[in-house]
């Protein structure tokens, strides 16, 4: 029987979609939620189901359209109401006061400019059309008068708002920023080095093309936010100072850097805000690459106007490059502990951004084709977003003709056995199966502090376990003995003692801890532990069902594909066969924490730690239940600061949060009572 759609059905999913907006608007725009993720999450899931069973219902402003559409076949050009202009560049003190001088040599002025001062994210510029409050479109600046319509990617992020809420205009198109914050980026390369991928190279990239996906849906599985900074058309009667124009965005719900904004009186007060944003660039939670110049005043805007193709009232000051000029001297192959083969350059040595660099990532040789890149060529190198360096550009000016190109490999550089590489990835894998460097990464990653914890197992010891052949599986770790660590060199006798007792303490770390040292692919230390609160032991989690893995919230088809591999492996089951004998005991996880101290609590560890590390204090937290965060916000219940604490605990402050010592923290810890 069909479902009738009634007017009371109708008012219901008004009021669902009101009650999202309004939660959704809390929570990213004022930074001050009303209810918890899970219960956003109940209120999403009775929209979706409502609206499945009546699809009339579905609209363009539902908070549904969030999650993702169909694909597209191709982006549609989008023309600009008005153009997106380029901004004229500084780059030091000089050429500011040379931009100051200027704007009151045209207005024929000696009085004091007014200024705002904003800090330039290193994102994608985005328009964004709004007719009656509604969303009706996104583009890219693509060439400043035409871009690319992406407006069903653009709803999946949340922070961008479907509905424009208060006094807004008939009309406006608003001028923002994409961009990542640094928090998730490295969160999400962590998770792609633990699965054996290439990382993503800076935040910027990642959401250039999070945006330009085909698919909506893989655009909604990133966490893009948005900066608004301007407007193009407005219908209404514009504010007389661009500090008004952001205000008047903030209260229509649209996300704005207030807290990074200020309002300045002279060109001097410009330059002081520059050095104070250059300090504390790196304590910010988002890429900037320097400070935008506005003169504040909308009539002396108008005034200034346009030449070519950048406003006369505006500048960007820039920050010094994390950039390099050196030469590809070589290029080695690194192989991954799942078999991955990566190109590293090796380079002329360089400082960048007061960092020596020697060598950089090249990621996979699409990108060395890409990029076309051949031994002794003059390149760029970049450190951005996270501290690996990689090779941006090849200046192909330089060349001289002897450069060479880079090879594929067709065999692994180690054992020559076959490389193979599947049609969905861009690297190729190693097939030997008894590969010494896929072991030897295996050893690392196992022995880690995320892992076994094997104090005192670096990287030197390994060269010589394997150079010696004294092990040719992770469990022959635990058959060692004194003798066998009398071959390394410079070896004593109570450094062997501490070696085998840190080997044989490690027998009993948390499960965990064990299920991220296996090394399986796409399982990292977060989806460890869950996965280790879930099954309680590793025989229950050997014998799960691919339905099984994928029934658990977070764990995705290819994570659970890749964990029930694993286990049907027969090598692997082996390997844990060996290492059962061998006394490894994890103790059995309770399967249904609670009375957990921080249980449902978010923690943000900041400054330089004296009592115990910034990871030991992560580790703290998950084990008392709580959530370890790197970025402080409304949601936060505790801000644990150090000596040095920055702008975390500012914010903090300003937010009220509760701000507690190291020594403080382990007395709530060791405290009997849940917070």
């Amino acid at each position: 029987m069909t479902s009738t759609l009634t007017d009371q059905i109708r008012e219901h999913h008004r009021h669902l979609c009101e009650q999202l907006h309004f939660h959704n608007y809390r929570y990213h725009t004022l930074d001050a939620p009303e209810i918890s993720d899970a219960e956003y999450d109940q209120l999403m899931q009775r929209l979706l189901q409502l609206e499945r069973q009546y699809p009339e219902l579905i609209a363009p402003t539902s908070p549904s359209q969030r999650v993702g559409s169909a694909p597209l076949e191709k982006f549609v050009p989008a023309i600009h109401s008005e153009p997106m202009l380029s901004l004229e560049n500084a780059f030091n003190h000089d050429d500011l006061i040379a931009f100051d001088e200027r704007i009151k040599r045209f207005l024929a002025t000696s009085a004091d400019i007014e200024y705002l001062c904003e800090p330039k994210l290193d994102g994608v510029a985005v328009a964004l059309t709004y007719d009656n409050g509604t969303l009706i479109r996104a583009a890219t600046r693509g060439d400043g008068t035409t871009g690319e319509d992406i407006t069903q990617n653009v709803r999946t992020i949340r922070s961008v708002p479907l509905q424009l809420q208060n006094d807004f205009p008939d009309r406006v198109e608003v001028r923002g920023e994409i961009y990542i914050d640094l928090a998730d980026f490295r969160q999400l390369n962590q998770l792609r080095r633990d699965a054996g991928e290439t990382p993503f190279a800076n935040p910027r990239n990642l959401a250039a093309g999070s945006l330009r996906q085909l698919d909506p849906r893989l655009t909604a599985a990133r966490p893009l936010q948005i900066s608004c900074y301007g407007i193009g058309t407005l219908t209404s009667q514009a504010p007389q100072t661009h500090q008004q124009l952001l205000d008047d965005l903030s209260r229509w719900g649209l996300q704005v850097n207030l807290a990074e904004t200020r309002c300045v009186t002279n060109i001097h007060a410009v330059i002081q805000r520059y050095q104070q944003l250059l300090e504390r660039r790196e304590e910010l939670e988002y890429e900037i690459d320097g400070m935008v110049v506005k003169v504040n005043h909308r009539d002396l805007q108008e005034e200034l106007g346009v030449k070519s193709r950048t406003p006369r009232w505006a500048i960007a000051c820039k920050f010094p490059p994390r950039q390099a000029e050196t030469v590809l001297e070589s290029v080695r192959l690194q192989v991954g502990r799942t078999g991955a083969v990566t190109p590293v350059a090796g380079l002329t040595p360089v400082n960048v951004g007061g960092v020596k660099v020697a060598s950089a990532s090249l990621h996979n040789w699409d990108e060395i084709e890409r990029l076309d890149a051949h031994i002794g060529d003059t390149v760029i190198v970049e450190r951005a977003g996270d501290v690996i360096p990689a090779v941006v550009r090849v200046i192909k000016e330089k060349r001289t003709g002897a450069e060479q190109v880079i090879p594929r490999p067709s065999h692994c550089p180690v054992c020559n056995s076959p490389l193979v590489q599947e049609d969905d990835e861009v690297v190729p894998r190693c097939q030997g199966i008894d590969c010494p460097a896929r072991l030897k990464e295996s050893l690392k990653h196992f022995c880690s502090r995320g892992g076994m914890d094997i104090q005192g197992m670096g990287d030197r010891y390994i060269d010589q376990l394997l150079r010696l052949q004294l092990v040719t599986t992770i469990a022959d770790l635990y058959r060692l003995k004194k003798e066998d660590l009398f071959q390394f060199e410079r070896m004593g006798d109570k450094l062997a003692d501490n070696l085998l007792t840190a080997i044989e303490n490690s027998k009993n770390r948390p499960l965990a801890n064990l299920i991220y040292a296996l090394g399986i692919r796409h399982v990292g230390s977060h989806t460890a532990r869950l996965l280790a609160q879930q099954f309680g032991n590793l025989d229950r989690l050997a014998g799960a069902s691919y339905d099984t893995l994928i029934a658990i919230h977070e764990i995705g088809p290819q994570v659970a594909g890749s964990i029930v591999n694993f286990f049907a492996a027969n090598k692997n089951r082996a390997l844990l066969s060996d290492l059962t004998e061998l006394g490894i005991a994890p103790p059995a996880e309770d399967r249904q924490p609670t009375g957990k101290r921080l249980e449902g609590k978010t923690i943000v560890l900041t400054g330089s730690l004296e009592r115990f590390t910034r990871k030991q204090g992560e580790e703290l937290v998950v084990q008392q239940g709580g959530r370890a965060s790197g970025s402080v916000s409304s949601k936060t219940d505790y801000v644990v600061a150090g000596p040095g604490a920055g702008s975390k605990l500012d914010k903090a402050r300003s937010l009220g949060v509760t701000v507690l010592s190291e020594d403080e923290f382990l007395e709530l810890i060791a405290a009997g009572e849940n917070p």
